[in-house]
């Protein structure tokens, strides 16, 4: 059935019409509200061009403007504080992007490239291709014929190195699946094999399998049943991942190229490569730059690259200020959109009411007005992304020349995409266009990107029309109204069955503290201590004990205190974090020392005080079945720690104080993170940790600090009171337990001790750095006590020793620290003495 109404087309124009055919749009919040407020440059344009590239937010720039206004960010070869500061942010953007992709270090790194094509031609110049000789077969390069230019430019590389190319046409990756070749006994084929395929076509929006990634891994799809050896996949995500989500714990592609600004707008220039760390051993990278060697000779050809799989790839400085403005992407698209998965849904139905509507448009003589480019009706979501290709008909039947829509369009402030789209391989396939006839029109002045849309009367390219997460419905209003006012022969028809039809379908769619309550405990017997004092020839005593909640905020004191899994109890299992979710400690941020820490067991409450603002409360306690957590990844001291947001009041008020913005998160409950090995720490067996920097306790001795106390003060005996607090000193060093002692230094010496009736490892003595000059109770620095220390330990800067309770992880008794408890040290045979 065909009407002739142009009033049908109105009706069908209207938003009412649009949530007939789908169900999902917007954010929970008025989807104008969000370009008034976010996109204002864009009032009076429509633009349909996001797979080209998506816009930015407002708030994404102003957030990163604020960023690197307040921050310091150097050089991150570099090792001062402004370049440790990039370090840890920038790697901590390093998770963020994979934890979007639902990943994480132990199976991905992320190696920063100038844009998706870079991460390209850094597959094709490291994998390991292999030529064929009388020793057995060589590689074979297979890539999709829907493919990007930048994909099928590996063959430039392939073709000199003699691997074998395959150009495989979409439907053959299953129809031509069979069961992998036999292998005979002695024969093995170790020719390393790579298949290229899109996530989802850029010229058409088709979405292909993710299964092919395993598909193709295990050889049971064509070609790679056909061909013995190894095969790797590189799975071209960036079209994809503008709109959709990409679980690589599910489809564990080896390669994954992607370009940010197709998934947020800026930075522009950036881009990165996703490889699976069993992948990339096998890479071999000939060229090193700087920042990627471990040591290398001038006069000799002797290199060697770093271990870390990024070290080796990420040449010179990388684009860290662009590397640093994706975080304020990905929170800017959270708090907008709330997932990937909202952006889907929101964009394919637009899509998909843009591709009805457009299918269903005739001329007067009942001809369709365009011939789109697809292979299904935009009924599931998994199939099909939020691309429109087609071109528009006359009412004869002929092309209309894509540069005729672009110019009429632009005269309409509509922004769309003509030509091939860097995708000739599907232009070849959709436009019907031959081998031969791209040779013919390259002689007849046609190249890729010119205004030559139609030779003899046969189109060269299309039109194509695609959308992003701010994308609207006036949008697709705007421009099926610019199609029938300016492309439709007069009256309107539209094509009545195929509405209904279409309508119709189903879419798929895809401290005051308190204590707990002393356990039973078992007291070593007089002769044991004894024994030990005998051999050791001292005993000492446990004067103070302190617990820091939160890393680097003030210390709790206390005079009993259970031991927990990962050390004290509670002690440093939270951080203040950055707006990019790096650590802020006193080196930084000296405030934080103000900030009072208070547990109370009783209430299972957290609470921080700090002078002039009212405390603050948290829950000691995370429970994961709260789905309004966010959980995230972060670093300490190199170690990637994974993390809970502790919520909006208390990064308001932490916010409100430091004058920055910055959150604060908790360890996650389930997360183990392991204390590293090294010297002195070997014999130590698997010791969890909390947020510490090195180990579960440190420790002090107070004839330690006396020792240090009077150098300070000798040097200062002209300024009669700067140094007179012993106890504001012992502050400063930040330990767990202090304990008396009548000679200086004599824990260096110690290998096991000895609390109560807890015993514990010396694994080795403390560092010290900057930190310890920031005076606890004001906050100010200066450069003591660090000079005094590096002067009377002959140049040496530790202080205290680090403690590790072996039995802490797995016990059913729950061991108590007391203060007054007896302290017995052993002295370690091998140690010398500083």
């Amino acid at each position: 059935m065909e009407t002739h109404s142009l009033q049908d087309f109105q009706d069908l124009c209207t938003f009412e019409s649009f949530k007939g055919f789908w169900h999902y749009y917007g954010y929970g919040v008025d989807q104008q509200e969000l370009i008034d407020r976010e996109f204002k440059r864009i009032k009076g344009v429509t633009y349909l061009d996001h797979a080209g590239t998506t816009l930015f937010p407002e708030s994404q720039i102003k957030g990163f403007y604020d960023d690197i206004s307040r921050n310091v960010y150097g050089n991150p070869h570099s090792h001062n504080p402004s370049s440790r500061l990039t370090h840890d942010t920038v790697e901590s953007v390093r998770y963020r992007i994979l934890e979007h992709f639902n990943t994480c270090a132990e199976e991905y790194s992320v190696i920063f490239t100038s844009g998706c094509t870079a991460a390209l031609k850094l597959v094709a110049d490291t994998f390991p291709w292999k030529a064929a000789s009388n020793e057995g077969p060589g590689s074979q390069f297979c890539y999709l014929t829907d493919n990007h230019t930048s994909v099928v430019g590996i063959r430039g590389v392939t073709a000199l190195q003699g691997v074998g190319t395959v150009s495989v046409l979409p439907h053959e990756v299953e129809r031509r699946a069979r069961k992998p070749p036999t292998q005979t006994d002695g024969e093995e084929c170790a020719a390393p094999h790579l298949f290229c395929y899109p996530a989802q076509s850029n010229f058409s929006g088709r979405k292909y399998p993710l299964s092919y990634v395993k598909g193709i891994q295990s050889q049971q799809l064509y070609p790679a049943c056909e061909h013995r050896g190894r095969w790797f996949v590189l799975l071209d995500a960036a079209c994809f991942v503008s709109c959709s989500p990409l679980d690589l714990s599910q489809y564990p592609a080896d390669f994954v190229p992607i370009s940010f600004y197709k998934t947020f707008g800026f930075p522009t220039g950036l881009g990165a490569l996703l490889v699976r760390n069993e992948a990339a051993e096998v890479l071999r990278k000939t060229y090193f730059g700087g920042g990627t060697a471990a040591a290398y000779l001038v006069a000799e050809d002797y290199f060697v690259p770093k271990p870390n799989i990024v070290s080796r790839f990420e040449d010179g400085t990388i684009s860290f200020l662009d590397i640093i403005s994706l975080h304020h992407g990905f929170e800017t698209l959270q708090k907008l959109t709330g997932s990937m998965l909202n952006i889907q849904l929101h964009t394919f139905g637009l899509a998909r009411y843009t591709y009805i509507v457009l299918s269903c448009l005739c001329h007067s003589n009942g001809k369709p007005v365009a011939q789109i480019h697809c292979d299904n009706d935009f009924q599931n979501i998994a199939e099909q992304g939020a691309i429109l290709n087609f071109n528009l008909l006359d009412c004869h039947g002929r092309t209309v020349g894509y540069s005729q829509v672009d110019k009429m369009a632009s005269l309409f402030n509509i922004h769309i995409r003509t030509g091939c789209f860097c995708n000739t391989g599907a232009c070849q396939y959709y436009l019907a266009i031959s081998n031969q006839n791209v040779k013919t029109n390259l002689h007849a002045g046609h190249i890729c990107g010119d205004s030559i849309d139609l030779i003899e009367g046969r189109p060269t390219g299309s039109i194509r029309v695609s959308f992003g997460y701010m994308s609207s419905f006036e949008d697709c209003q705007n421009f099926l109204r610019f199609v029938v006012n300016c492309f439709v022969d007069k009256p309107l028809i539209l094509d009545q069955k195929r509405l209904t039809k279409l309508k119709s379908a189903e879419p798929m769619e895809s401290n005051g503290q308190t204590i707990s309550p002393s356990p039973e405990r078992i007291t070593p017997s007089e002769d044991a201590v004894s024994k030990e004092e005998k051999n050791n020839g001292s005993s000492h005593t446990l004067t103070n004990l302190f617990i820091y909640p939160v890393k680097s905020c003030a210390s709790v004191e206390v005079t009993e205190w259970p031991l927990g899994p990962q050390g004290l109890l509670y002690d440093r299992l939270w951080m203040v974090v950055n707006e990019n979710g790096v650590c802020l400690s006193q080196k930084r941020e000296p405030k934080l020392c103000l900030i009072r820490p208070i547990i109370c067991l009783a209430s299972n409450t957290l609470q921080l005080q700090v002078s002039g603002m009212e405390p603050v409360t948290v829950p000691l306690e995370t429970s994961l079945a709260n789905s309004d957590l966010r959980t995230s990844q972060s670093k300490v001291c190199g170690d990637r720690v994974q993390t809970v947001d502790c919520g909006e009041e208390v990064s308001t008020w932490l916010s409100e104080f430091l004058g920055k913005p910055c959150r604060l998160i908790r360890q996650r409950p389930e997360f183990q993170r392991d204390m590293k090995f090294g010297p002195g720490k070997e014999n130590c067996g698997p010791t969890a940790l909390s947020l510490v920097n090195e180990a579960q306790f440190l420790l002090i001795n107070r004839a330690s600090v006396s020792f240090l106390h009077k150098h300070i003060a000798d040097r200062y005996s002209h300024n009669e009171g700067t140094w007179h607090d012993m106890e504001q000193l012992i502050q400063r060093f930040r330990a767990n337990l202090v304990i008396s002692g009548q000679q200086a230094f004599a824990e260096d010496d110690w290998s096991h001790l000895t609390v109560g009736d807890t015993q514990f490892q010396v694994i080795g003595r403390c560092g010290r750095c900057q930190m310890i000059g920031v005076d606890q109770k004001s906050a100010t620095r200066s450069q003591e006590p660090l000079r005094s220390l590096s002067e009377c330990r002959s140049g040496k800067v530790t202080f205290g020793v680090y403690l590790a309770h072996q039995s802490a992880r797995n016990t059913t008794a729950v061991p108590v620290l007391s203060v007054g408890a007896r302290v017995i040290p052993r002295i370690s045979e091998s140690t010398n003495k500083p």
